[in-house]
């Protein structure tokens, strides 16, 4: 199993979540984005930049990505293209996505889309909370310890 960061968006408690694990566990981490970051020393865990452009870091992920892997991300078209290759996704505030609920999350993200487009505005997501960095945490434990024992 490897994982997957979508990072360039990603919060940094979620990185540094990411970084404890994979020393731990010994599981590799690769974060993906199209500006250099930094990670720390560690044979488990390695930063790869892409090209600039619109959904870059996404085809690259989509392209390494096997079966199985885990893949971070916000983004719910990103998520959908991991579900359809049978790998899983995972948002930075502990919400899995699947089978069941990709189609809904895509939906509802087009209709906001649509909204947006013509005019209505809308907030955005709420800041990152501390709650939010529990939830990924445990998440992310469940998953590897599921990973790990199946």
């Amino acid at each position: 199993m490897h994982i997957w960061v979508d990072a360039d968006a990603c919060p940094v408690a979620v990185k540094e979540i990411l970084f404890r694990a994979a020393d731990r566990t010994g599981i590799m981490v690769t974060l993906v984005a199209n500006k250099l970051l930094r990670v720390p020393p560690s044979p488990h865990i390695r930063a790869l930049q892409v090209p600039d452009g619109f959904d870059v870091a996404d085809k690259e992920i989509v392209q390494k990505l096997q079966p199985g892997d885990l893949v971070i991300t916000a983004d719910i078209p990103l998520a959908a293209e991991v579900i359809a290759k049978d790998a899983h996704a995972l948002n930075p505030r502990g919400e899995m996505y699947d089978k069941g609920s990709i189609g809904e999350r895509l939906a509802m993200r087009h209709f906001m889309e649509d909204l947006r487009s013509s005019g209505v505005a809308l907030g955005g997501p709420a800041s990152f909370s501390q709650a939010d960095r529990q939830a990924f945490a445990a998440a992310l434990d469940r998953f590897i310890a599921t990973s790990l024992s199946g």
